[in-house]
């Protein structure tokens, strides 16, 4: 049975010592104190581990099953759905007006990495419904949200996001399901949606399918596309569930991990559904969902790691094998604990380190969009550059991290019976679903680079430059996070003049360095994170609050990441300086 504590004290290093939260001017962040924000987080992490961690092996194992047309989830599921719901948990962020109990977005954020590490598969029907409130929320009529909304923040009725069909999904301007206008203002809904997590089960009275469809009239492509809301059972005038709409699940899908999250093929069959936001309009009404979908996805993709990581360092702990090169560390004992080996030290700070700056940018990221929803322009244009980033560079790097974990068991982390193999398993998904890494690395390069005349990027530049030259007054901390900081800020604004440079003669040579340009983002950011956590860090061992032995931890964890990790900006930058010929070279036939 694998392990999980949630780390709160990393979490309130974040909070308070970086991002200052309750000194800030945005609604409900003055609540935000440390004793406030320890209570929730602490009662998140019991939680966490005392219902839903023992799930995740026995839920992976039993998977979901489809019995005359019925969605099961695995045994223990639908109590640990009525804890989480009785606790709040579900409405943590969400408007008072409708239930929930209007926390910023960053608490939301917080309790969402401890419940993923935790178990991802069953966070899921809670998050997905998370993002269909947000999009009712921001684009509904006042009937719709007063009809949906209340139990959707309760969980009495969860919600999906219905995009992709068999023969189209990134392209979603093939879409083919047809939306038909009804005289009484509603619509018929006909065609198939695959791959709907939570599409449907038993945790719920109701499920709340926002469907894209076509509407007559809208024309080719995405242009053309409207968002639909299409509940499982139509609701009653006095909100009571009538008769069931014509919405029916066509198979649950067989995947190499998540098993214990209901992943279903949806057809619907002249079902009802009611237009939502604009017509022909859906793209945008989607992308409420898709933008968080996004943040929280990266979030996915590093909190699954989390849990891999502490399970990889209690063996490494644990494991007798070998003896020091230095000498005997456990000389009474047959061998040595993998931990004294170097090799088995790097692959736990090439963990440590990564896990806790893509928790610091995934907080400072809920942080800007807290700003943004408040009226912040220059936050919503940042956290919309980063989005990407957030999305694409940690999970690609978190799912490398569960690898690494599991490779610390060695043999063992390869049978099913530790639980290794199924982070492994679950973490890979994230870098598919909410569009594909390599889409978010176009996205970056071919539309956020340029967005608003680049004006975003360049404000990230400046910030960089700003903080830099705050803080290089520290001999110490300038040799060792800001020189490297400044280095790597220098080669991400090379690869961008590159882009610039070349991109408009021939698109390819930027599309071809755009994976490359996200990771160099990716890893510049992150060692942006790790220079603010030593600013804060050294600031509290200065003035001598705070524990000094965390505080210390966190600075030789963060000189590791500027050290070992860091530099790989300037590999990025030489692979997009080929530009697209070597990427080109070969003819389709030639493969």
């Amino acid at each position: 049975m694998t392990i999980y504590n949630a780390p709160t004290r990393d979490m309130d290093f974040l909070l308070h010592d970086v991002l200052q939260v309750s000194g800030a001017d945005l609604p409900g962040y003055a609540e935000l104190d440390r004793d406030f924000t320890s209570a929730i987080l602490e009662a998140a992490g019991q939680l966490a581990t005392d219902m839903l961690a023992p799930l995740n092996l026995p839920g992976d194992q039993q998977g979901c099953k489809l019995e005359n047309g019925v969605v099961r989830t695995p045994e223990g599921y639908k109590a640990a759905f009525e804890a989480v719901k009785e606790g709040g948990w579900t409405g943590l962020d969400c408007d008072p007006a409708y239930g929930g109990q209007g926390m910023p977005y960053v608490m939301g954020v917080a309790a969402g990495e401890i419940f993923v590490s935790a178990n991802m598969a069953f966070n899921m029907y809670q998050g997905l419904t998370h993002g269909a409130y947000s999009a009712i929320h921001a684009h509904g009529t006042e009937d719709q949200k007063q009809t949906y909304l209340p139990k959707m923040v309760s969980c009495e009725w969860t919600g999906t996001m219905n995009l992709t069909e068999p023969h189209c999904g990134t392209d979603l301007g093939l879409l083919r399901t047809k939306a038909e206008p009804q005289d009484d203002g509603s619509y018929l809904i006909t065609g198939q949606k695959i791959f709907i997590s939570a599409g449907d089960h038993d945790l719920s009275e109701n499920v709340i399918h926002l469907v894209l469809a076509k509407a007559p009239g809208g024309g080719e492509g995405t242009k053309g596309i409207s968002l639909f809301i299409v509940p499982k059972f139509l609701v009653n005038e006095d909100g009571s569930l009538g008769e069931r709409n014509g919405v029916s699940v066509g198979a649950l899908e067989h995947k190499m991990g998540i098993h214990s999250n209901a992943t279903c093929v949806m057809n619907y069959d002249s079902a009802k559904g009611w237009l939502l936001g604009d017509l022909h309009k859906g793209m945008r009404a989607m992308f409420t969902m898709m933008n968080e979908a996004r943040v929280g996805v990266g979030l996915q993709g590093y909190a699954v790691a989390e849990a891999a990581y502490q399970n990889a360092v209690a063996y490494a702990k644990d494991r007798l094998q070998g003896r020091a090169v230095t000498g005997a560390e456990n000389p009474s004992g047959p061998a040595d604990p993998l931990i004294v080996h170097p090799d088995i030290r790097r692959a736990l700070m090439d963990q440590k380190s990564f896990l806790e700056g893509a928790r610091a940018l995934t907080f400072w990221g809920a942080n800007l969009i807290d700003r943004g929803h408040n009226g912040d322009a220059a936050a919503e244009g940042l956290v919309s550059l980063l989005t990407p980033v957030i999305k694409g560079f940690l999970t690609d790097k978190g799912f490398d991290s569960a690898v690494q974990a599991q490779q610390v068991y060695g043999g063992h982390g390869y049978i099913e019976e530790h639980g290794m193999s199924q982070f492994v398993r679950d973490a890979r998904i994230t870098m598919i679903y909410e569009g594909a890494n390599g889409v978010q690395a176009l996205d970056l390069v071919g539309r956020k680079l340029a967005q608003d005349g680049g004006k975003h990027v360049m404000a990230f530049f400046e910030e960089l430059k700003g903080f830099i030259k705050a803080n290089e007054g520290d001999a110490t901390l300038k040799a060792d996070f800001l020189d490297p900081l400044k280095a790597a800020s220098k080669d991400l604004q090379a690869a961008a003049m590159f882009f610039m440079q070349n991109g408009m003669k021939n698109p390819n040579h930027a599309l071809a360095g755009s994976y490359d340009f996200m990771h160099l983002f990716g890893h510049t950011v992150l060692g942006y994170m790790w220079a603010r956590m030593a600013v804060a860090a050294q600031k509290a061992l200065t003035e001598g609050t705070g524990d000094a032995d965390f505080l210390n931890t966190k600075l030789a964890t963060g000189r590791y990441y500027m050290k070992r990790q860091l530099p790989m900006t300037s590999t990025h930058l030489a692979r997009i300086e080929t530009g697209a010929d070597p990427v080109m070279a070969l003819t389709a036939d030639q493969f």
